[in-house]
């Protein structure tokens, strides 16, 4: 199950923040189509924010496709993202991890992590 966290302190909005991190579980396999997501009360003791904002970012993902509420059960994942297969992502995680080691003994903060990072994404890096 995933466990949300809200910076309140990005400048994002919390329920798309929640959004995200749905997002995020379905492409690296941490949920699957079936799964269960937290339930509105638990997300609220959880990260701290109102109902609302939870009822929003789940309102916001069933609109999306990702996910089905079902009156007095629940909020469902309907459907993933991403192709990799969950265990093809585990060596990727592990490189990930030792390069992110490395970036942090040569000094850079995680702002220059995430800088490096879209410049790679974005086909900057030759």
């Amino acid at each position: 199950m995933v466990e949300f966290h809200v910076d309140r302190g990005s400048g994002f909005p919390a329920y798309l923040q929640l959004g995200q991190q749905v997002r995020e579980a379905l492409r690296l396999g941490w949920l699957q189509p079936g799964d269960r997501l937290p339930t509105v009360r638990d997300v609220v003791a959880t990260s701290g924010v109102n109902a609302n904002t939870v009822l929003k970012a789940y309102r916001e993902l069933e609109l999306a496709g990702l996910v089905e509420a079902r009156q007095g059960s629940g909020t469902f994942v309907k459907a993933s993202l991403g192709s990799a297969v969950p265990e093809d992502l585990d060596p990727l995680r592990a490189k990930l991890a030792a390069w992110i080691a490395e970036a942090r003994s040569a000094g850079l903060e995680d702002e220059d992590i995430f800088a490096l990072l879209r410049e790679g994404l974005s086909g900057g890096a030759q």
